[in-house]
């Protein structure tokens, strides 16, 4: 078997000091960040004092020259916009968080009382689940400290997501007025603010987790298996509250972007953004809690999940048996590891290279992935040599199977290339630059059916290469190292978290700041520069979403794999009815979730349209912009529609496996399990790709870069208005129900996995009684 290179002080050092680094970065990146000042000043107002303007290509005379505007006004107006979208977004964060804090009690007590009862609340040690002839800590020690793992992720999510809104919303205006020096300073300052969020979360979700780990092994002592079994509680507590965050935020994102567009853009005929829009505050506000907040806490839980997925595999295996530290962390130092890489990648787009072109926007953050991930496939190699063992086993339905460390490299790195290669794939289908959305707005020149329809089969057609890449992941991972394989395969596509969120994050602050610069009437010339940062983004946005389906998809067979081991079910025989039936079920949930989240996108947009149409017609000088429309109606619309509608969907994830758990039992539950998996990956990448597709279509007509982009435009011309239809569709299909879907196929497998012991022990009612 032999012992790790790596010593177990070494593996506790490394750790906590790769997770501080992460947190160090973010920081120095923030206190960058802030130096763009929000007040002029002689300063602020020259483009950085030594030189540097010159580098981005353009020379001091764009300052104010061409704005024709009063410097001291932009600053005022960019300011005072910041500050209402700030202030919305906190507002609704903290409703949310109200009624999510009030779930959060309820669920940690339903753990306690759920997995206390296995044993009937005893405190006596009892025989361990895997090894029947040692005795181990009480279910009572689990019940305990599952709820605390719980609360832990939960509230390591909530704050992630919190932290980086707050970054989002810091940063919009700043970047709006670096934009005025030229594009490459706006992009330096866009990406610098998504790589805080990236690595506050990353490091935070890290380090958490390992303090956790330690504090809960000084009761446990040498029950890893009890310990790691409750630590599972982590992740669940992490995608719950992404779940809210997502479907809370994506409603009220989409709610009002779609009644800004329809009634400002189809209706009014003026431009996106535009002050005199009522509803266009609410819109920004969206964009911070849908995209930030809730794809922060996405991701958090996705990577939560995926190493407890892997400890818990890891704990019942040889690393687990014979207390073996270094190994055992292996899926932790992975991670370590991770946030290192992303910070040299990150100084590639920051320091290294200096953008000067719109055209160089998208191919830096290409050359981020691909930075990451061949930097990454070697940093695993060195930590799979050293701190694995030449040989080892891992727990496979029963039995040990035997493992070299070269096997377990080479689930990594499968796992890492799948999302790279998922990242394109998805880029291919929703950027502008290639066919597929080119031919989108082609067809809009016969109007918004064609475009639907084109829309709809890009959507469908983006699925093949995806899911081609996660079933070689899954063959490769499994062949290899079992169930474990495909968790740390899972882990592998998110070991460049912090690069990935750095260039998910972006996109949304390069859209507020094409908004504040619209809405603080700057000039034409700016707007392109912002949208040209935005069009990128829209991409990234895309190719984001793509990983989070891939790695969901990975994860939640991880899981799968560990709840089956701890149900004690042997065998999942698709041919027996018990589980027929739940395969069924479970193919329908994903459906189902769709319709309740499109339905309360369109019931929000209803009430948006009917608001914005009310203040057009009632509020007299607002189309000639001598008033100003009522904000802060239609962002109290957007946060009372997304409380309430965020609610059901919430409750049929988090309901399904206790009830189907209960009263069908383990057999029935793997098949709902799976079925959901299968679906719901299928219908995340179409809806996700759909709608990218969709909004790109409508940006290359507004653009009018190529020549057969300026025949179908400009804006206001019927192929425009086709493409702003299609695109309205699209809104809740990407920002709303497609990315909330990988959240479904997660929770249900980590919660089925949390509640394990109690199925196993009490499920199956309805069995039970017509047997």
């Amino acid at each position: 078997m032999g012992s790790s290179i790596l010593p177990d002080l070494g593996a506790e050092i490394l750790i906590p000091v790769c997770a501080v680094i992460g947190i160090a970065f973010s920081l120095v990146q923030w206190v960058l960040v802030s130096k763009v000042k929000l007040s002029p000043g002689r300063d602020s107002a020259s483009p950085g004092n030594n030189g540097a303007a010159a580098k981005n290509g353009y020379g001091d005379y764009l300052i104010e020259e061409e704005e024709g505007l009063n410097d001291h006004n932009v600053f005022l107006k960019c300011a005072e916009i910041q500050t209402a979208i700030s202030e919305g977004a906190t507002s609704f964060l903290f409703t949310e968080y109200q009624y999510v804090g009030i779930f959060m009690v309820a669920f940690a007590i339903l753990i306690f009382l759920f997995l206390g009862s296995v044993e009937g609340f005893s405190t006596k040690s009892q025989p361990c689940t895997y090894d029947q002839s040692k005795t181990c800590k009480p279910a009572l020690a689990t019940a305990i400290f599952s709820t605390i793992s719980f609360l832990l992720g939960a509230v390591t999510s909530v704050v992630s997501g919190f932290l980086g809104m707050k970054i989002a919303t810091y940063a919009n205006a700043r970047t709006t007025l670096e934009a005025r020096k030229g594009v490459g300073k706006a992009f330096i300052t866009a990406f610098r603010s998504g790589a805080v969020m990236g690595f506050l979360l990353a490091a935070n979700g890290l380090l958490v987790l390992y303090i956790a780990i330690n504090l809960f092994k000084l009761y446990y002592g040498d029950d890893w298996g009890g310990l790691f079994e409750a630590i599972t509680g982590y992740g669940l507590g992490g995608s719950s509250m992404a779940l809210f965050g997502r479907v809370g935020g994506g409603i009220y994102t989409k709610a009002a972007d779609v009644g800004a567009d329809l009634v400002g853009k189809v209706e009014r005929n003026i431009p996106e953004d535009d002050p005199r829009n009522p509803a266009v505050i609410a819109d920004n506000v969206g964009d911070n809690v849908g995209d930030i907040a809730g794809m922060g806490s996405d991701l958090f839980g996705s990577y939560a999940e995926s190493s407890c997925a892997a400890l818990v595999v890891a704990s019942i295996s040889s690393f687990g048996i014979n207390h073996e530290l270094t190994p055992m962390l292996y899926p932790l130092i992975i991670s370590s590891v991770g946030i290192i890489v992303c910070l040299i990648t990150t100084l590639f787009a920051t320091d290294f290279f200096e953008i000067k072109a719109v055209k160089e926007i998208e191919p830096s953050l290409k050359r981020q992935l691909i930075i990451s991930t061949v930097l990454m496939t070697i940093g695993i190699a060195i930590v799979s040599w050293i701190a694995l063992p030449s040989s080892f086993t891992i727990f496979n339905f029963g039995e040990q199977k035997d493992v070299k460390n070269w096997q377990l490299f080479l689930c990594v790195a499968v796992g890492l290339w799948a999302g790279l290669i998922i990242g394109f794939v998805t880029e291919y289908y929703t950027s502008n630059a290639y066919s597929p959305v080119q031919d989108v707005a082609d067809s809009c020149r016969t109007g918004a059916a064609t475009n639907v329809i084109f829309g709809l089969a890009l959507g469908y057609k983006s699925c093949i290469i995806p899911i081609f890449a996660i079933a070689v992941s899954i063959f490769v991972s499994f062949s290899f190292a079992a169930m474990y394989g495909i968790a740390v395969a899972a882990l592998g596509m998110l070991s460049t978290i912090a690069t990935g969120l750095a260039i998910d994050a972006y996109g949304p602050i390069s859209d507020n700041a094409g908004g504040i610069a619209e809405m603080a009437g700057m000039s034409h010339r700016i707007r392109e520069r912002t949208d040209a940062l935005d069009a990128a983004g829209n991409t990234t946005a895309a190719i984001g979403k793509g990983f989070a389906i891939g790695s969901a998809a990975l994860v939640s067979l991880a899981l799968f794999g560990a709840f089956v081991s701890r149900a004690a079910i042997s065998t999942v025989d698709v041919l027996t009815p018990k589980v027929f039936i739940g395969l069924l079920v479970g193919a329908m949930l994903p459906y189902w979730f769709s319709a309740m989240t499109m339905k309360s996108v369109g019931s929000a947009a209803l009430k948006m349209v009917e608001e914005v149409r009310r203040q057009f017609n009632t509020i007299p000088g607002l189309m000639e912009g001598t008033a100003k429309p009522d904000y802060a109606t239609c962002v109290k619309i957007s946060t009372d529609a997304s409380i309430k509608e965020m609610i059901p969907p919430g409750a049929l994830v988090m309901l399904t496996p206790l009830i189907v758990g209960i009263f069908f039992g383990v057999e029935t539950l793997s098949g709902v399990l799976a079925g959901s998996l299968v679906s719901g990956v299928q219908i995340a990448i179409s809806a996700s790709n759909t709608g990218g597709a969709w909004d790109n279509a409508k940006k290359y007509i507004e653009a009018g870069a190529s020549e057969h982009a300026r025949t179908l435009g400009p804006k206001g011309s019927d192929p425009h208005k086709a493409a702003v239809i299609g695109d309205t569709i699209g809104d809740p299909l990407k920002d709303t129900s497609g990315p909330s879907l990988n959240i479904l196929i997660k929770l249900m497998a980590v919660e089925s996995l949390v509640f394990a012991p109690f199925f196993a022990t009490h499920g199956g009612l309805l069995f039970k009684i017509f047997k």
